[in-house]
C-alpha cells in the first residue's frame, strides 16, 4: 500500500507473462491488456505489421505457432496478480493495476503452455525474444525446471543455451527508452521444497523470487 502512494502502475510498461495463455477479455484484465494495434485493427490471416507473426493481437501462442491465445487458469491468475484493474469494484487488485483509468502496466501473453502441452526450449527462447522485440520491459516466468536439472550456469549454458541466450537478449533489448534501461527477467525459485533456486531462476542474469 505504501508503494501505491508513489505509483499504482504505468501503462508505458509492458509485462510479458511467459506462461499459459491470458484470458485477454477477462473483465478485470481487458482494459489493461497489451495489444498489437496493427493486428487488432488489421486483416485476419495477414501479418499486418510484418513482424513475422500473423494475428498476434495480444501476444502469441508458441505452443501452436499461431496468434490465437488459448486462455489458461495459471497465466490468467499471474496476469491478474500483476495487473488486474484497480478501483473497478470487481474481483481483485493488481500489484501494478493502476487507478482504474487505463494506467496499469500492460500484460502481454507469451503462451508456452496449453493444457498438457508445453514448448520446447527453442520455442520458449523464441517467445522471450518476441517479447523483447515487441516492447516488453519485464518478463514474468512463474515456471522452472526440476531442482536436479542443472547445477551451475555453465551446465545450464551447455544443455539449455538457447534459453540462456534469449534471457541475455531480453536483458539487452527489452526495456523502455527513458524509463528502463534494458529488460528485467523475473523467475520463480521453484516449488520443490529445496533450499536453493531452480533454473532458470538460479541463472545470475535473472531476478529470482521465492515465496
Amino acid at each position: 500500500i505504501n508503494a501505491w502512494k508513489y505509483c499504482t502502475g504505468d501503462n508505458r510498461i509492458v509485462v510479458a507473462v511467459v506462461d499459459s495463455g491470458i484470458m485477454f477479455d477477462h473483465p478485470d484484465l481487458e482494459d489493461n491488456m497489451w495489444y498489437n494495434e496493427a493486428e487488432r485493427f488489421g486483416l485476419t490471416g495477414v501479418d499486418d505489421d510484418n513482424n513475422g507473426y500473423v494475428d498476434d493481437v495480444y501476444g502469441y501462442n508458441f505452443v501452436k505457432d499461431r496468434g490465437d491465445i488459448t486462455p489458461g487458469d495459471h497465466g490468467t491468475h499471474v496476469a491478474g496478480t500483476i495487473s488486474a484493474v484497480n478501483n473497478n469494484g470487481f474481483a481483485v487488485c493488481g500489484i501494478a493495476g493502476g487507478t482504474g483509468n487505463n494506467d496499469g502496466v500492460r500484460p502481454m501473453s507469451i503462451q508456452i503452455f496449453e493444457n498438457e502441452d508445453g514448448c520446447y526450449s527453442h520455442q520458449i527462447a523464441e517467445g522471450i525474444r518476441y517479447a523483447a522485440d515487441n516492447g516488453a520491459a519485464i518478463a514474468n516466468n512463474s515456471w522452472g525446471y526440476s531442482p536436479t536439472a542443472y547445477y551451475s550456469d555453465g551446465e545450464y549454458e551447455q544443455y539449455c543455451g538457447v534459453v540462456q541466450e534469449a534471457i541475455n537478449y531480453f536483458k539487452t533489448n527489452g526495456g523502455l527508452e527513458g524509463v528502463m534501461e534494458g529488460g528485467l527477467m523475473i523467475f520463480a525459485a521453484g516449488n520443490d521444497s529445496v533450499d536453493y533456486a531452480n533454473y532458470p531462476g538460479a541463472y545470475n542474469s535473472t531476478v529470482c523470487v521465492a515465496s
